[in-house]
């Protein structure tokens, strides 16, 4: 009998179902032939009897005995041909078997290695879990911040709506106030014109008594009784001096670090106030060409600065962009003008009322200040940079110098350009007003100083030298209280002074190293100032 092997191999259970019907087909075929062959035992037995009783009957059974032979040799080739097939079936399993036991490791190998990534994906979704609760916190955080933020944001829109309705408030009172203090100003310039209309007639009256008093041989004692009295008397008036010319260096004073753009003398006195590179003002006593007083506080350096005609506040052009008004008796800051928005390169006080200040800066705007309120009055906007200005003699115009050569007169009051002028073909770097203010004096980088009528501004006379160049864009050049010279400065450290009288050059002053940037000529006639840019101050007699 044949018996199939037994298997004892750890497959899959997609292999083991195969595989177990394979072999139950087997086993049924080992059955099938088990009994096939049981069956032929019985029936050989019972052949082998039936030719015992039957010998005689052999010859007569033979060929049935062939014929009944023949199919159960037949079926045991196929029988042993199928044995064969399982065989080789068998040996398949065996072969699959052996691929599935590889594949199973490989599959088991990758199942741990998925199963590590599950971990570590599991540990990645516990971290993410944290955090998004952390952010969810966070987010009801900030949910309450923005709940209390829009509250105070409420408030606030509350609060600026009623400041809104108090603005537009007070700024009616304050146009009312504009109205009122526009017709309190007509109602002065009035009083003011009638004051200068008795002022002319005093100064006829006192005309007449110096004609009676020279005839009478006593002329110098009344013109110095009478001249204290009469042109004294009025504030702000000025006491004129016959200007002598400059031909020697008095002091030569090293006044500031870094240069020294801007001088000034008081008026009616000999102290000379100066602004340089290093952010101080410094008071200077030209009779014995000492330091007196420095002023400390602004931010920058010193372009251009002027004085009150009461002697009161000193007001300095800054490069920060700020004007700083200072009280000269205590010293200390009054105001700090702001509102440009580049480098103020000019500055000056009405000469009719110390309370207006006019300042130009390369922002491109005039602006008028109010120094009792300490706040701009108004701006006057213009296409090219202004370097220099002054107030006229009655404080209602204001002359500027711009880069573009023009000479332009504005009114304070509306903003509005009153007149203008091609004054230099070049940019335009001092303005000075004569003291009768009758005429203008315009220097510019054409390296040209022009006299002009303060009226009809036309060229009255026309100021050149050889040797004279302008040496920036804020060289100021001055002239005399009397009228009668003029003097500027030069790119190689001359002054060059002319008289106006003859149009010619009258001195050439030698004394500075740098170049000259600022002249300015005291109003009692002497002396004359000049600064340089490495800082250093000359006065001349």
């Amino acid at each position: 009998m044949f018996s199939p092997p037994s298997i004892f191999i750890s497959i899959n259970p997609e292999c083991s179902k195969t595989l177990n019907k394979v072999m139950a087909r087997a086993n049924l075929q080992f059955d099938y032939r088990l009994k096939e062959q049981i069956g032929m035992e019985a029936i050989n037995h019972a052949l082998k009897a039936l030719r015992k009783r039957h010998k005689s009957e052999e010859g007569a059974h033979g060929p049935a005995i062939i014929a009944l032979s023949r199919p159960f040799c037949y079926q045991g080739s196929e029988w042993k041909e199928k044995a064969e097939t399982l065989e080789l079936e068998l040996q398949q399993c065996y072969k699959a078997q052996a691929r599935l036991s590889e594949q199973l490791v490989v599959e088991v190998a990758e199942s741990r290695g998925s199963k590590a990534l599950v971990e570590e994906k599991e540990a990645l979704i516990t971290d993410l879990q944290k955090e998004c609760s952390q952010a969810r916190d966070e987010y009801s955080h900030l949910k309450v911040l923005v709940e209390e933020k829009t509250k105070a944001i409420e408030l606030l829109i509350g609060e600026n709506e009623e400041l809104k309705a108090q603005l537009e408030e007070m700024t009616l009172r304050a146009k009312d106030a504009e109205a009122e203090n526009k017709m309190l100003i007509d109602r002065w310039m009035l009083h003011k014109m009638q004051e200068a209309e008795r002022l002319n007639e005093a100064n006829a009256i006192y005309e007449d008594m110096l004609d009676q008093l020279r005839a009478n041989s006593i002329g110098k004692l009344t013109r110095k009784q009478v001249d204290g009295v009469v042109r004294q008397g009025e504030e702000g008036a000025k006491y004129y001096v016959e200007s002598t010319i400059p031909s020697t260096s008095q002091y030569n004073i090293p006044a500031h670090d870094g240069g020294c753009a801007s001088i000034m003398f008081e008026y009616n006195s000999g102290l000379l106030v100066s602004g340089g590179q290093d952010q101080t003002i410094k008071m200077w006593n030209t009779s014995t060409g000492s330091l007196t007083r420095t002023l400390h506080g602004c931010l920058g350096s010193i372009l251009d600065l002027t004085i009150t005609h009461d002697n009161r506040s000193i007001i300095a052009a800054c490069s920060s962009n700020n004007l700083y008004v200072w009280d000269e008796n205590s010293g200390r800051i009054r105001h700090t003008l702001t509102g440009h928005i580049d480098k103020v390169s000019a500055v000056d006080v009405n000469r009719f009322s110390s309370r207006h200040v006019a300042s130009a800066a390369y922002d491109r705007t005039i602006k008028i200040w109010d120094l009792q309120r300490g706040y701009c009055s108004n701006t006057i906007i213009f296409h090219s940079n202004c370097n220099t200005l002054c107030f006229s003699v009655d404080g209602l115009t204001i002359c500027s110098g711009h880069n573009d050569g023009n000479l332009r007169l504005w009114d304070i009051q509306t903003g509005k350009l009153v007149s203008e002028v091609a004054a230099h073909s070049s940019t335009i770097t001092s303005i000075s007003l004569s003291s009768d203010g009758n005429t203008i004096l315009t220097s510019g980088r054409d390296n040209v100083h022009n006299l002009l009528d303060a009226r009809s501004l036309e060229v009255c006379s026309m100021f050149r030298a050889s040797g004279n160049r302008v040496a920036s864009n804020w060289s100021r050049s001055c002239i005399s209280a009397d009228g009668n010279y003029v003097a500027a400065g030069s790119i190689d450290g001359s002054v060059y002074v002319w008289s106006t009288l003859k149009v010619s050059v009258v001195s050439t002053l030698k004394e500075h190293e740098g170049p000259v940037l600022c002249c300015s000529w005291s109003d009692i006639g002497k002396p004359l100032a000049t600064s340089d840019r490495n800082g250093v101050i000359c006065t001349w007699t």
